[in-house]
């Protein structure tokens, strides 16, 4: 198998080569969590998954709580589905306050700190009010505990949201709200620490495989130890490929890939498609001289065709329309042109808008 043939598995597996699931909560329990702390490019990365979505739809989905956004796995800003967030912060939280806890020294936060914050912030987000950060400020600030600091104050939250104390709310305008973690997620059958981790590991291979264990390592924030042991705990459901000198796990379900005529996507930043492998090599050219162009390892918004990085891209707003920028990093030919043209239209009509390429 070449590394295009595992750039293609990976559209596909990701559903972008085939995007079938109807709601964005169905997107993110695939793929297990999506990270989304870019939140409108992250609506964008649900809906290229979805039919026929809208930027309006899935505001309603968030603001309804059919999908949360919270701090989990490595940690960063991710989409998780209200099923999920429970056992998904019990098995990765303790992972990343270990990782934290000699910063939290340093911005003089220990436990007895965010226990005195949490009780605060609980009881002010208790009767379903949703409050923003600024009105958060204010409720730590009376508690005698200091958030001149936006970083200690950052970090208070932060923990909070480790803690299952809250989790997103609905947005007011555009700013973020949180609301109390207990009355925004129903109750869910509690599992096992190895029922969790079984279950993280075959989502993750099945959505993002061909993968290798290190880039399950680097996506879940798990220990090495802890994604070998999720691995065995689910050789039924995954298979295991030797491409050139690495190893690769992939569902054991899929089926083969239709060789489809080409698609352009335009992916935003932090796309499930690039930012979940730590070798990102199999969607990204192979020319040495090309890497700092394309900038970030991949990470910023690009244009994608079968499943290869050939450009970047930028939006800017200008009432009615959205003016879309494309920088390529190689030649395209016209027939490239026009499926980045049907993909910027794709866009366009997720955001209500008419397009302008630039």
């Amino acid at each position: 198998m070449k590394n295009l043939d595992i750039a293609l598995e990976r559209l596909k597996n990701q559903r972008l080569s085939s995007p079938d699931l109807k709601k964005a909560a169905d997107v993110v329990q695939w793929l297990g969590a999506v990270q989304a702390q870019d939140y409108y490019g992250a609506k964008w990365a649900l809906a290229l998954r979805m039919q026929a979505a809208t930027d309006q739809g899935l505001e309603k989905a968030f603001a309804a709580g059919e999908i949360l956004r919270t701090h989990v796995m490595r940690p960063t800003w991710h989409f998780v589905a209200p099923a999920d967030i429970r056992w998904l912060l019990k098995l990765t939280a303790p992972r990343v306050y270990a990782a934290t806890r000699f910063y939290y020294r340093k911005l003089e936060l220990d436990e007895a700190v965010f226990k005195r914050t949490n009780k605060a912030i609980a009881k002010a987000l208790q009767g379903g009010r949703q409050l923003t950060r600024e009105a958060l400020r204010a409720v730590v600030q009376r508690t005698g505990v200091s958030t001149d600091d936006p970083q200690r104050f950052n970090n208070i939250l932060f923990q909070a949201e480790l803690d299952a104390v809250i989790c997103s709310g609905a947005r007011q305008g555009k700013q973020f709200t949180y609301a109390l973690f207990d009355e925004r997620v129903p109750e869910t059958k509690p599992r096992s620490r190895d029922e969790s981790l079984a279950d993280l590991t075959r989502r993750y291979f099945t959505s993002h495989g061909p993968a290798a264990l290190p880039d399950f390592v680097w996506w879940s924030g798990l220990t090495v130890k802890d994604a070998k042991n999720g691995l065995d705990m689910v050789q039924q459901h995954i298979l295991k490929e030797l491409i050139g000198d690495k190893t690769y796990w992939r569902s054991a379900a899929a089926l083969p890939i239709k060789r489809l005529s080409p698609v352009a996507h335009l992916l935003p930043s932090f796309d499930e498609y690039l930012v979940s492998y730590k070798d990102r090599s199999a969607a990204v050219e192979a020319n040495p001289s090309k890497q700092q162009a394309q900038g970030n390892n991949m990470i910023g918004p690009v244009i994608v065709i079968g499943g290869r990085v050939v450009g970047s891209w930028k939006r800017s707003l200008e009432g009615k329309s959205v003016r879309i920028t494309l920088n390529y990093f190689r030649r395209i030919s016209k027939a490239e042109k026009e499926l980045v043209a049907d993909a910027a239209d794709r866009y366009g009509a997720f955001l209500g808008l008419t397009v302008a390429l630039a």
